[in-house]
């Protein structure tokens, strides 16, 4: 049985104070579709990461939502350039409180675009 993928871009630019970005696109996800989100909240990039050398990064990360729309669970499952993982914590953690339109529970990928512009 084939899966049909439908794929959903969505792009966020979020400032900070500090002039900080983030911009976030979600990745090829089964025909069923991509909950709407319906409630969110900025990603700041992280002190350390600018210590680290780190200005910029492509994640990968999977959610897990549940029936009410809440994020149950988030797994960084890529990071581009391998440098840039000091951003996982980040995304993890920041993406954890976003909510989506209930009645799609599952799991979809999201590429989130983190740059210290």
């Amino acid at each position: 049985m084939q899966t049909k993928l439908r794929t959903l871009t969505a792009r966020l630019g979020l400032a900070t104070a500090l002039g900080l970005s983030l911009q976030l696109a979600s990745l090829p996800v089964a025909a069923q579709g991509t909950p709407k989100i319906v409630k969110k909240t900025p990603l700041d990039f992280p002190p350390e990461a600018i210590r680290s050398g780190v200005d910029k990064g492509v994640l990968r990360a999977k959610l897990t939502i549940d029936g009410e729309g809440a994020v149950t669970d988030v797994t960084v499952v890529d990071v581009q350039p391998p440098q840039a993982r000091v951003l996982r914590r980040t995304v993890v953690e920041g993406l954890r409180p976003w909510k989506f339109e209930a009645g799609k529970a599952g799991s979809f990928e999201m590429q989130v675009v983190m740059s210290n512009e």
